[in-house]
């Protein structure tokens, strides 16, 4: 068995090996080197052990691992996967000896320093842990929760509330992405480009990777404990991109349960009581007692919520998830390998068919002018009113009765753009992003004829605020004003509406948004809607009041009556507050990043970088309007892939290569990454250093 690993000068691995057996080994084995902390952590949320050295705040996502049987589904997955793909489970099986072996002999044989400090030795991975790993990062990305809202937000307001409210929710993970077309390049030949937006975390949630064997040479954006490179890469002959379709593929089944003295029981939609799976699991807490967590199962799913008591607050009833891979036993895995050794945009077309979850819209091109945009993933077949609530599971008229055609869609003006708005996947989803970031974009790419990849970097970075107009419209319209909130109105009209990191000006507008959004959420109206269902605290971002106010402002804003709300009287006082105490610097000073990191890092700076951008830029740092200004959501990496020439490409991370502590590469991108910068793609091993032989 031989395999090479190589580094650039950003520390990036580049992997050589006799075969796609031989890399998938040496792309685990790598990735442990660089990022053992991060492994560990992933396996324990895939596992739902991660409290049992994270401590009590992990607990309440470790029930939910625990109660939505993610590892049981994994399990489940990979043995279907032996069953119809014995390559791909070997190649599987091939990464995960690959990650033992690194975990066993990290660099210099001293673990990442995070296992000393918790007294943990890396554990052993199982050849299902990759898809654990893949299930636990996107369980959430279809925002499930967001059935609960629209539920607790009509039972306040009435049913018209929902509908208002419907935006680019809290917990939902989106991106940028926009293909150029050859007749609109200088090259002739197509470019793809754009940044995924997850949370920010440290390390990095996209792990840059180059993979070569005699079948195949990629580039690209790999998912760290996941083998290949799903979501971003470049074959050479054949790139492609991702953004999140906004599609909904979860439902929420209300369950009436029942125990009797054999177990317990779900009422279903026939009238009858019918047997549950049920057994109990235990959840270790690091510095507290151990929790014992019920795990039942329906016909429908596993119950998330509630049980034959009721939830947390005795409120009468439970809730079931029912999701893609827990019904098929199928991740999707079976694309992975077939996109390693895509040559066409029609090879990733045919890979693309077996594709579950998360739902995505995808990009492509070739170098023979071959492009592709479509929809990849499994959305089921069912009433309209699974998409939008959790329906009675005794109630018949809720079930699965097949799987959509991924729709399909074409280029416009010879370009085609993404940003989570309607468009391909409209008819498979509920909620969508604002369309703001993508008409930007497409206004961007109007505004010249021919682009190079050189010229894209520069719309990631545009941080005009689209969704500033329907405040500012209703500060233009308010008289009879204090001298000072007079001043600061006419100040924030004359601003140029973009959320630069040095303006002055998006301080103080984002200074009145906030106010406003916390009047709006402490109006009688509205204020009752504050307190929440006793779901599991996992849930709780996409039942928080505030945060929905926030991301609906301008709807809320712009909506013919507001439930008889006076909003003018409302951006009066928020003005008029402002004015009183304006913000005493820059955007920047506020809106700084806030990456997730599972255990503090004594080496990172004592205050993380100021940012451009907001939540409706194309420079998508979502602050939190009416909580906090910091961003933790933001775009986890960039890319520009050209078709032309693949060594003209370019990317970037949020931090770097290595998720090791004090490494040289621990965030060595970073500075590009504020800047807007982006790396050159290198592909040429000639140029490369040779780290070992293996």
């Amino acid at each position: 068995m031989s395999a090479e690993t190589y580094r650039d000068a950003w520390g990036i691995p580049h992997l050589r090996a006799d075969g796609a057996a031989e890399l998938a080994r040496a792309q685990g084995r790598v990735t442990a080197r660089d990022r053992a902390w991060q492994l560990e952590v992933e396996r324990h949320r895939a596992q739902g052990t991660s409290a049992s050295f994270l401590g009590p705040e992990a607990l309440s996502w470790d029930r939910l691992a625990r109660r939505a049987r993610l590892a049981d589904t994994a399990r489940r997955c990979f043995t279907a996967l032996e069953r119809k793909d014995p390559e791909t489970a070997a190649w599987v099986r091939a990464y995960v000896d690959g990650v033992n072996e690194g975990l066993a002999e990290p660099p210099g044989g001293r673990p990442a320093p995070e296992f000393a400090r918790t007294g943990l030795a890396p554990g052993r991975w199982e050849p299902w842990t990759p898809l654990g790993v893949w299930l636990a990062t996107h369980i959430l990305f279809a925002g499930f929760p967001a059935k609960l809202w629209r539920e607790h937000i009509t039972a306040h307001l009435g049913p018209a509330a929902a509908p208002l409210f419907a935006t680019d929710g809290p917990g939902t993970a989106g991106s940028n992405g926009w293909l150029v077309s050859g007749g609109r390049t200088t090259t002739g030949h197509a470019l793809i480009a754009g940044d995924p937006h997850r949370w920010i975390e440290d390390p990095g949630v996209y792990q840059q990777i180059h993979l070569s064997c005699p079948e195949f040479d990629v580039v690209g954006l790999a998912v760290p404990g996941v083998p290949g490179i799903a979501h971003f890469g470049h074959t050479g002959t054949v790139a492609w991109a991702i953004t999140n379709a906004m599609a909904d593929y979860q439902d929420l089944y209300r369950e009436r349960l029942r125990r009797t003295g054999a177990g317990v029981e779900a009422l279903g939609p026939d009238g009858a009581w019918h047997r549950a799976v049920r057994h109990t699991e235990r959840v270790d807490v690091a510095g507290e007692e151990s929790v014992e967590v019920e795990i039942i199962e329906t016909a429908r799913g596993p119950v998330i919520a509630g049980g034959p008591e009721g939830l947390d607050d005795g409120t009468p009833g439970a809730l079931s998830l029912r999701y893609p891979p827990r019904v098929t036993a199928d991740l999707g895995f079976g694309a992975l390998l077939p996109l390693l050794r895509a040559r066409s945009v029609a090879d990733v077309d045919r890979a693309l068919d077996a594709w579950a979850e998360p739902v995505n819209v995808v990009q492509a091109a070739d170098t023979e002018g071959g492009l592709l945009h479509r929809v990849a993933g499994r959305v089921p077949v069912r009433p309209d009113a699974n998409r939008r609530c959790p329906v009675p599971a005794w109630e018949p008229g809720h079930e699965w009765t097949g799987w959509h055609t991924p729709p399909r869609a074409g280029l416009t003006d010879g370009v085609a753009v993404m940003a989570n708005q309607r468009g391909p996947a409209a008819p498979l989803g509920v909620e969508f992003a604002p369309p703001h970031r993508a008409d930007r974009i497409a206004a961007l790419l109007a505004t010249r004829e021919r682009w190079s990849a050189a010229d894209l970097p520069a719309i990631h970075t545009d941080t005009l605020l689209g969704s500033a107009a329907p405040l500012l419209d209703h500060l233009a319209a308010l008289t009879g004003l204090t001298p000072a909130a007079a001043a600061l109105r006419d100040r924030l009209l004359a601003w140029d509406r973009r959320m630069d990191a040095g303006s002055t000006g998006a301080a103080a507008y984002a200074a009145v948004r906030t106010a406003v959004v916390r009047a709006l959420a402490a109006h009688p109206v509205l204020a009752p809607a504050s307190v929440p269902p006793a779901y599991p605290e996992v849930l709780q971002p996409w039942l928080a009041l505030v945060p929905r106010v926030a991301y609906a402002l301008e709807h809320l804003l712009r909506a013919d009556d507001l439930y008889g709300i006076d909003r003018a009287a409302a951006v009066r006082a928020a003005l008029e507050e402002v004015a009183a105490d304006p913000p005493a610097g820059t955007w920047g000073d506020t809106h700084r990043l806030a990456p997730w990191r599972a255990l503090p890092d004594a080496a990172a700076p004592a205050d993380d970088p100021g940012l451009s951008g907001d939540h409706d830029c194309v420079l998508c740092t979502s602050p939190v309007p009416g909580l906090t200004d910091r961003a933790a959501r933001g775009p986890a990496a960039r890319y520009v892939w050209d078709l032309a020439d693949r060594a003209d490409s370019r990317w970037v991370v949020p931090h770097g290569a290595s998720g090791v502590p004090g490494a040289p590469h621990h965030r060595d991108q970073q500075p590009l990454w504020l800047a807007g910068e982006l790396a050159p793609v290198i592909t040429d091993f000639a140029r490369l250093t040779k780290e070992s032989d293996d």
